[in-house]
């Protein structure tokens, strides 16, 4: 977040403003427009002129931040302090930039020292979690993110951020804590469909049979513009392992294709050669804006992805799923979905991340939110749906906190007849 820009106070007008004031709007202007370069110069000059200015100082402070000047910025927003704006927003913005810089005492001292003076400022909370946050400090990082979301209860990247430090939390073998801070989380925000599903997965309550529409479309509308990037980061099999096993099943064909939970479109480049026609549908508008951005699909479109295949029986001669199946656990309605919308001899490829038979249940969620499947439930629920098994491979489909993640990659056909 950009640091807060403060106003100089006063009545002066044209030739009655001092020099150092006029120079310093002019550089306000320059900032406000976007100009970090531009203004950087006139702050620079206003302040010698008059190095009294402790408003000049903090919005010098926000455009020597833009420019990276980082050390330069903390300097400037001490300045504001020193010169007499000693208020919560200031000490926010030097804590803000002293995290960016890696100075993490003083950060957390400025945050601090913001939250004393401003106990209100939702966002000083969710930074201040942020950086306890980088230094493995979950727990407390936890209660930061609680705080912020008291003040904002429907702030969509705050729910966002404390779901993924209660899964820290759980990962560093704190399961009790994050429990417990788990079932807060759903007491206090009820109708949230995070706390709902990941707060469930992480305080080991019973799981929906499938994650909520409301959960996919925030979580990934949260991470679209991230998304590719995190993912190659991941090692991110799924997609080629399904191009490939089409390569080797139906090459050559042509065909009417749905790619099913669309994403970015990182299907799309192998699904196009062979299609007739390329279709795409997901839940998550952001994610679609990318996917529209490769400019490989035929049409794109957002909606739920059961209703979409039952509203159009013997559409496709394939539905592609890369990681779309790992959102339900009951998998019964979506595959008879997928039956109802292939033509006869059409085919369904997906995958699923792999719940070894050790388990004993047919399909368990993580506490990241995804769900697994035992081998032998997915074999039972496509025989269930009328859908014929051509193939079931094991393989690698991405890491998870730097550990192999084991999927099923599936071809299944609608029987001719």
């Amino acid at each position: 977040m950009a640091g807060a820009r403060l106003s100089l106070r006063g009545g002066m007008r044209g030739a009655a403003l001092p020099p150092a004031v006029r120079l310093s709007r002019q550089a306000d202007a320059l900032a406000a427009a976007g100009d970090a370069a531009g203004a950087e110069p006139l702050y620079a000059r206003a302040l010698a002129a008059d190095p009294m200015l402790a408003g000049t100082h903090n919005n010098h402070g926000n455009v020597l931040r833009a420019l990276g000047r980082l050390d330069k910025a903390a300097a400037a927003y001490r300045a504001a302090v020193a010169h007499g704006l000693d208020e919560g927003m200031a000490h926010y913005n030097l804590g803000s930039v002293l995290r960016q810089a890696e100075r993490h005492a003083e950060a957390d001292d400025a945050f601090r020292q913001s939250l004393a003076l401003r106990p209100d400022h939702a966002e000083a909370w969710n930074n201040h979690a942020n950086l306890l946050r980088d230094l493995d400090r979950f727990g407390p990082a936890a209660q930061a993110y609680r705080r912020a979301l008291a003040l904002r209860p429907d702030w969509a990247d705050a729910h966002d951020n404390l779901g993924a430090v209660l899964y820290l939390l759980h990962e560093q073998g704190a399961e009790g804590e994050a429990a417990a801070l788990a079932r807060l989380w759903r007491r206090d925000h009820p109708g949230n469909p995070l706390a709902c599903h990941i707060g469930a997965a992480i305080a080991g309550e019973q799981a929906a049979s499938r994650a909520p529409d409301g959960y996919v479309r925030q979580t990934f509308d949260l991470f679209a513009n991230e998304f590719d990037r995190k993912l190659a980061e991941l090692d991110y099999c799924a997609p080629a392992l399904l191009a490939g096993l089409l390569a080797d099943e139906a090459p050559g064909a042509i065909l009417d294709v749905l790619d099913a939970g669309c994403g970015t479109g990182l299907c799309a480049a192998s699904l196009r050669p062979r299609a007739r026609r390329l279709v795409g549908v997901d839940l998550s508008d952001g994610m679609l804006e990318h996917a529209r951005a490769r400019g490989l699909y035929d049409e794109l479109h957002a909606a739920e992805l059961v209703g979409f295949l039952a509203a159009r029986p013997g559409a496709f001669d394939l539905v592609m799923a890369a990681d779309v199946f790992c959102y339900f656990g009951v998998l019964d309605e979506a595959f008879a979905a997928a039956h109802a919308a292939l033509r006869p001899g059409g085919r369904l490829a997906f995958t699923v991340e792999e719940l070894g038979p050790d388990d004993g249940r047919p399909h368990r969620v993580a506490t990241h939110g995804r769900y697994a499947h035992a081998e032998a439930y997915v074999r039972a629920a496509l025989a269930a749906a009328g859908l014929e098994l051509r193939r079931c491979d094991h393989d690698r489909l991405r890491f998870e906190s730097g550990e192999p993640v084991g999927g099923l990659v599936v071809l299944a056909e609608r029987p001719v007849s």
